[in-house]
């Protein structure tokens, strides 16, 4: 029960930090734009086309002080039927606790591929817990995708970080996605589920155009270059 207080006390001024939809999809934009400009360092370009889905978390913010808190919000977006575009995006919240002796607090922008439908499945889900219902690898970096492990060959989802202008794979076993309602309603004027918003061909927002178009540019039958 302590752990649980002390781990919520952690979290709880980082919720004051949220910012609103519109411009956390501009920061989503900005995070995806900036990572695949430089592709010496960044995501294989074989693994976004061959990605189900894509979650881009801008500016996760850790905190810590002896227990430690990680909170942050972002969008996810899955490939429609036809494999040749990006669905709407969905609002999704990720949080996670940890404990050790640490001091300090930390920003980084986090982006995920789901590499399988069944990660998929998990991920529409109303919650969904990394590494418990779906294996979860720290991502390749770099133009090709020849430096994969034959973990993350078979991982439903892979992970990197971005911080302080370092890109890495990154293992997030343990964190916990949640889909947040009260964003989506937002976003869409309604509340509406995320498996909802990806499956039923939900209206892109004008918002999130410049978000779903970048998508699109980099997955395999829309690239123009």
């Amino acid at each position: 029960m302590k752990l649980i207080l002390v781990t919520a006390l952690a979290i709880t001024p980082l919720l004051a930090m949220d910012k609103d939809s519109a411009k956390r999809l501009d920061e989503s934009a900005a995070v995806f734009t900036e990572v695949m400009a430089t592709p010496d360092k960044g995501i294989p370009q074989e693994l976004i086309e061959n990605a189900h889905c894509i979650v881009i978390v801008p500016g996760l913010k850790t905190a810590a002080f002896i227990f430690g808190g990680k909170y942050g919000k972002g969008y996810l977006s899955c490939r429609n039927k036809s494999g040749a575009g990006w669905s709407a995006p969905g609002t999704v919240r990720i949080e996670g606790g940890s404990v050790g002796f640490q001091i300090g607090a930390s920003s980084t922008d986090l982006i995920m591929l789901v590499m399988s439908g069944r990660g998929m499945d998990k991920l529409l889900e109303s919650k969904f817990t990394l590494g418990a219902e779906g294996s979860v690898a720290a991502g390749p970096v770099g133009r090709t995708a020849t430096a994969q492990t034959d973990v993350q060959m078979r991982a439903d989802i892979l992970s990197w970080s971005r911080s302080q202008g370092l890109f890495a794979g990154l293992a997030l076993e343990g964190a916990t996605l949640r889909e947040d309602m009260s964003d989506n309603a937002d976003l869409y004027g309604r509340k509406l589920g995320n498996r909802q918003i990806v499956t039923k061909g939900v209206k892109v927002p004008q918002a999130a155009d410049r978000l779903i178009a970048l998508l699109n540019k980099f997955s395999a039958k829309e690239r123009t270059n």
